[in-house]
Formats: C-alpha cells, structure tokens, sequence
C-alpha cells in the first residue's frame, strides 16, 4: 500500500442504507476497495478471505456485537479497526479501545471527521505518507495534508474538519464553480438546510487564507450558483 487510498476498507454496518451511504462517501473521497457487510456472520468469511487493511465497525449487530466481533478478527488479523456506535457511553468508548480499535466515532457524525479520522488512523497504522498537496494562494499556502495554513513558511492557522473537507472539494474542482448543494454534500453529507451554514463556514476559510477576506482574490462566490477557487496550484 503506497497511499491510504489504496486501503481494503471493511465496513460492517446493519443499517443497509447508511452501509451504503458509507461506502459512497469512501468512493467519492478516492477509496478504491471498499466493501460492506451487515452481520458479524457475513463481516467473519468476508475477512478471512479478502484480508482488510482497515475495520469500520458498528457496535450493535443483529448476531452479535462489534467489540466480540473485533475480539474474533483479532484472530488472525492485526488491521486497524475504528468503532461506529450511536453509544457515546465512556464505559462503551473505554471497551473499544481496549479491545485494540485505534478510534471510536459515535453517531450522528460529520462525512468530514469521519473520512479524517480514517485517513489518521491508516497513516498512522501503516506509516504512510498522505499524497494531499500543499496549495498555494498568494502568500498563503494551505497544506492539506495536514491542515496548516503557512505564510512565509510559519503556520499561522489550522483547518477544522469542515473546513478542511470545503478546501479540499474547491482545490478539486480548482478554477471551476462548484455548486452549494454538492460543498454541502461534500461537507456535511446532505445538501438540504446547510446553505446558511456553508456561508459561515466560507468566511471562515477566507480569514484563514486570504490577505483580505472582506475582498476575497482565492475563495469567490458565484451569485445564485455557489463558489470557485481562483489559482489554487499545488506544490
């Protein structure tokens, strides 16, 4: 594996529509190999046979639970593995933990923390190098990589996580419009009721990269159609 894109991702999720609303979400951000299952029954030959190099596991299972079925995969496998539970509980997130999983996310959850803390996990598990470009605008260069945002070489701001998922959807699309509906799919996983928030989170993202966010020269918005990211060439 060079890059974490290249990552065989088990998702074991019994909620058919979120299985695959997880496994789109991993396509569209460049996963290539990822697939799903819905019981501990179906997660158990799948991973025998096709060896992931990354778990994500929901918690409650019709045929059992997630941290026996870690427990089983431990077997014979040492992949990382990251918790998806709707209990937030300490004594649920301390078990996890201790069962050997490398993070815990609880539901409802944000597309963008999500696919980071992934990203985090496989980078760290398989010590690899995140292939994200360093983007420049103007005296500003924002890493995605990592987040930083440096001038002059000193980091002077850090990405959230929607930030960070709102300026790696422009750089994308670089010197093209993107529509509010797909930054807000992109961002927050739905396109309804986030414009106003998407507008928040522009601003945000101005101050931080741009020299004078008030007359924007890099993160521009298009009347009535949505934003475009103007240069944007990566280093």
């Amino acid at each position: 594996m060079r890059d974490i894109h290249e990552a065989r991702v088990l998702v074991v999720e019994d909620d058919p529509t979120l299985r695959e609303q997880l496994l789109a979400m991993l396509a569209h951000e460049g996963y290539r190999d990822a697939r799903g299952a819905g019981t501990v029954a179906e997660a158990l030959p799948t991973a025998s046979t096709w060896a992931p190099q990354l778990f994500l596991l929901d918690v409650m299972l019709p045929d059992g639970n997630g941290f026996d079925l870690l427990r089983r995969l431990r077997e014979t496998s040492d992949a990382p593995a990251l918790f998806l539970s709707a209990r937030d509980e300490d004594a649920s997130r301390l078990r996890g933990l201790g069962l050997g999983a490398d993070d815990y996310v609880t539901k409802p959850f944000l597309p963008a923390e999500l696919l980071l803390r992934l990203a985090a996990v496989l980078r760290r598990s398989y010590r690899l190098q995140d292939v994200l470009p360093s983007v420049a605008l103007g005296e500003a260069e924002v890493d995605l990589a990592t987040g930083e945002v440096r001038r002059a070489g000193v980091v002077t701001a850090t990405l959230t996580s929607k930030e960070h998922a709102l300026a790696k959807r422009l750089f994308e699309s670089r010197g093209a419009i993107v529509t509010t509906d797909e930054l807000c799919r992109s961002v927050y996983g739905d396109e309804f009721g986030y414009a106003n928030a998407l507008a928040i989170l522009v601003r945000r993202l101005r101050e931080k990269v741009e020299d004078d966010p008030s007359h924007p020269r890099w993160v521009v918005t298009v009347r009535g159609l949505g934003y475009r990211l103007l240069g944007g060439g990566s280093r």
